[in-house]
Formats: structure tokens, sequence, C-alpha cells
């Protein structure tokens, strides 16, 4: 069984989401880190039975340590497949090669649209009506990784950032889960054409997992 890690800098919901839909069936949730010694998401772990620890970036001289530490650790737990469930941080060029192909990340906006820190509020100030959340493999740029899954929802009078979010929440429990059982079913590959392009394999043809 794919075994998993997670990054969850606060309130875990895309953790619980995770754990409530696809921890001890398609995949085993072995070890979930967070930045955050307050982090909800540590609770939910461990209420779960699942192996937690903190990587707080005050105890380490800089980012490269930091990372490096975090994943020794997770390289320790065996994981498979790592996911960056409202990873408020970004992981260095060091970091992503030790785990090439095999982290992905859930973001609120349809990218390559407003990548980065407050891409509701981005999107907001842009005045758009369709709003949507991205699941994709995590390269060394920022929210640049090839796109796995998207979905969308029109919002003709959005308010605040808030309320937008709580619209896409129950996009993001849906497809994060779907995008975790798509890589444990070996069921995702890179397009030979174009590497930018992750293309989902037919059920019949899902025979191993992604290469690594």
């Amino acid at each position: 069984m794919t075994r998993v890690g997670v990054l969850a800098s606060g309130e875990g919901t895309n953790l619980q989401a995770l754990l409530d839909g696809v921890h001890g069936r398609e995949v085993q949730i072995v070890a979930v880190a967070s930045d955050q010694p307050a982090a909800r998401a540590l609770v939910r772990a461990a209420d779960a039975g699942v192996a937690t620890t903190v990587f707080a970036h005050e105890d380490f001289p800089d980012r490269a340590t930091h990372d490096a530490a975090t994943a020794d650790w997770l390289e320790a737990q065996r994981v498979d497949l790592l996911v960056l469930a409202g990873y408020m941080a970004i992981l260095d060029a060091g970091f992503i090669a030790r785990f090439r192909d095999r982290v992905i990340n859930v973001h609120p906006s349809l990218l390559p649209a407003f990548p980065g820190l407050r891409a509701i509020e981005q999107a907001l100030d842009y005045g758009v009506k369709v709003f949507g959340v991205t699941v994709n493999f995590v390269d060394e740029g920022v929210d640049t990784g090839p796109v796995i899954l998207q979905a969308a929802i029109h919002l003709p009078e959005p308010t605040d950032a808030g309320a937008v979010h709580a619209a896409l929440r129950p996009l993001e429990h849906r497809l994060l889960p779907e995008a975790v059982r798509l890589f444990a079913a070996g069921r995702l590959r890179r397009d030979p054409a174009n590497a930018r392009r992750v293309v989902v394999r037919p059920l019949a043809s899902a025979a191993r997992p992604v290469s690594r």
C-alpha cells in the first residue's frame, strides 16, 4: 500500500479529507509534519494514530537545513508520496530533488492563474467570477508544476476571501483524495509529447505506480 506523508501548517481540513477518504483504503498515511507547533493538523493526525513531528523554522539556521531535516524524517518514515495540505512554506530545490514527481499540492485557484500566497485575494482584486482549485505536482517554482486535477465554481457576486474559500473547500476535499487515489493506482503519467501535461491512465491500463 502506498505510504503517504503530509505537510500542513494550519487547521488541517484537507488532511482530514485524506484521513476520511483514502487512509487505510487506497493508501496509508504514515507521517504528518508541520512547521507550526500549534497546527490543528497535528492533533487530527495524532487522533488517527499517525506519527507527527514539528520542524519549526526558527529552530534551524536556514531554509536548506530545515528542509533537509524534514526530508530526512519523511524518508525515515518510508514515504512514497508527499502531500502538501495547506503547507505555507516553499520547499527548496534540494527537497524537491529527493521527492521528484512524488509531491502534490492543492492550491485555491485555477493555475496558472493566481499562483503563490493570497491566491483568492488576487482573484478578487482581478474581478473574476469563476474560482477554482488545482491539484498539481510540485516542482522548484511557485505553483508551476504540472496540473493533475482542476475544478471550478461560478460565483457571480463574490464577497470576501473567507466566503470564497468556504465555497472552494468542498472542491479541495474532493480533488485532493482523488489525486492521491490516482497516484496510488499508478494512473498518473507525464505525456511524452508534453512533459507539462499529466495524463490519467484508464483503469484497464493502470499496471504500476508512477515512475520515480
